[in-house]
């Protein structure tokens, strides 16, 4: 299924607030630099869907903060 993230890089800490079925808002610590807060994204969605890494896909929105992932239905 496609999710919709707003995602918030260089937070204080990293979570992943659910705003609707398709819609959330990821907080991670790292930096939108070099592809570092991207890949701290990913990993917050895998730990909160439960599913391995490599099942996490980013579709569109690597250089902006509206973005969107592709992750297997639960």
């Amino acid at each position: 299924m496609k999710i919709f993230v707003k995602a918030k890089p260089a937070a204080k800490e990293t979570c992943v607030n659910k705003i609707d079925e398709t819609h959330f808002s990821v907080s991670v610590k790292e930096p939108p630099r070099n592809g570092l807060a991207n890949q701290a994204i990913l990993r917050a969605l895998s730990d909160h869907f439960n599913v391995p890494l490599s099942s996490v896909r980013m579709v569109s929105g690597f250089a902006s903060k509206q973005k969107i992932f592709e992750v297997p239905e639960i």
